[in-house]
């Protein structure tokens, strides 16, 4: 994925004809944390997902209140989802998720995980680790990058799966592991890529050696660019 990088010491007349704005985000008063555009479809998007009861309030997915800011940060309606398939798989800890995220998961973790899981391990999905969720960063936690779309709670990051034999497959051991370990990633890697608009795994660079990444951010000028590394 190749982002444009816009430097800090710009000046702010310059940011706003671009588009965007340098905004002080995590808790810093004084120096510029990370860069962020206004992007009026993610508003419209969750109330469109809320009002089509995609989203159905159970023990495991449970309405937050408001996640506001610093800044661009957040979502108006959140919810918090600590398992999945009828609480079945636990989500350990529970991620806090836009609406239009939490669907996204469930399908990936009944239609590619679990099929995954039965199929090399002969066994269920009993658990996945979440490594993030919800936080007001930039991309990569580089100062001065782009806001990642974790800053939305439009992304989950996974780091390793549990099944119902208590055998543990993580992303970190597992990616170049043994040749069941391998193929068990690579198809609940690939099968991301047709839930999610961003999947990012250990091939796609080494802050992603331990965790698979996958968001709903929109790519491309008509928003329907995919990214699958």
């Amino acid at each position: 994925m190749v982002l444009r990088r816009i430097s800090v010491f710009l000046p702010l007349s310059l940011l706003m004809m671009s588009g965007f704005v340098l905004l002080s985000g995590c808790g810093s008063s004084s120096n510029v944390d990370f860069v962020a555009k206004k992007e009026p479809w993610r508003a419209s998007e969750e109330q469109a997902c809320i009002a089509s009861g995609a989203v159905r309030k159970t023990n495991f997915i449970r309405a937050r209140s408001a996640l506001g800011g610093p800044s661009v940060c957040g979502t108006e309606n959140p919810y918090e989802m600590s398992a999945a398939l009828g609480g079945r798989v636990s989500m350990k800890p529970p991620a806090l998720l836009r609406c239009p995220m939490v669907p996204q998961v469930e399908r990936w973790l009944a239609e590619v995980v679990e099929p995954a899981a039965r199929r090399y391990y002969g066994t269920k999905l009993s658990e996945i680790t979440v490594a993030a969720s919800y936080g007001c960063r930039p991309m990569n936690h580089k100062v001065g990058g782009r806001l990642s779309e974790h800053g939305y709670a439009n992304a989950l990051d996974v780091s390793r799966f549990t099944l119902a034999n208590g055998e543990v497959i993580t992303v970190k051991g597992g990616w170049n592991g043994s040749e069941r370990e391998q193929a068990f990633l690579r198809t609940v890697h690939d099968g991301a890529c047709n839930n999610f608009t961003t999947v990012l795994g250990p091939n796609y660079d080494r802050n992603h050696h331990d965790h698979f990444h996958v968001d709903l951010a929109r790519h491309g000028r008509d928003g329907l660019n995919r990214i699958c590394k």
